[in-house]
């Protein structure tokens, strides 16, 4: 067993972290924006705790002496604004103060290197989707020059285009790249891949390309 914090629980990610934690048999806390917001079978005894997001008190309490923290923090729509890299460093500060090192949180695709081969229609896809989400792909980035500026043990799990599929526990992994032609992941996969990633030594200060 071991003692996790979550942030972001309410989010799709974030959600299936806590899901796939708890049935493993970890101890979670949740630290979410709006606890209102945790689904059915998210809260009450099933939980550690619940801890609001806007009360840095608290979130210092819910990351002491924990094992590892993961987020699921991120923007919910095309406008990101700065909500990825404002967030992240809140968890990086209350981190620092208590001495807590790992965490792994989610990023994109598209923050990490090309794939050297990945095919011209996937290039060209890319582009397409980078121009709509720059505001998102933007805030990832500046996310996670924070990561590298701080001391903490992290890892980037980079997805490419989320969806809703089941877990099936099977995509490719790349340790500081990018799977080649990655089009989908489904968030419980992304869930999975950041838990299994947890105690792997080679994805610490590492971005980490996830992918079908």
């Amino acid at each position: 067993m071991r003692r996790l914090t979550v942030f972001g629980a309410t989010g799709g990610v974030g959600r299936e972290i806590v899901r796939q934690a708890q049935a493993a048999g970890h101890e979670v806390t949740a630290v979410v924006r709006d606890p209102a917001r945790l689904p059915e079978g998210l809260h009450g005894t099933a939980l550690h705790a619940v801890v609001p997001l806007g009360d840095a008190g608290a979130v210092r309490k819910a990351v002491a002496g924990r094992d590892a923290v993961l987020s699921g923090l991120g923007a919910r729509g095309r406008k990101a604004g700065d909500v990825a890299e404002r967030l992240t460093v809140q968890v990086l500060e209350a981190m620092e103060a208590e001495e807590v090192r790992r965490l792994l949180v989610v990023s994109a695709a598209p923050v990490g290197p090309e794939p050297a081969d990945d095919p011209l229609l996937d290039r060209a896809v890319r582009k397409v989707i980078g121009v709509v989400l720059k505001d998102v792909y933007a805030d990832l980035t500046r996310m996670e020059a924070a990561l590298a500026a701080s001391a903490a043990d992290w890892t980037s799990v980079r997805p490419p285009k989320l969806t809703n599929g089941p877990l099936t526990g099977s995509y490719r992994t790349v340790v500081g790249g990018t799977p080649r032609s990655g089009r989908s992941l489904a968030r419980a996969d992304v869930a999975h891949a950041m838990l299994t990633l947890v105690d792997e030594p080679a994805a610490v200060r590492q971005g980490v390309g996830v992918a079908y």
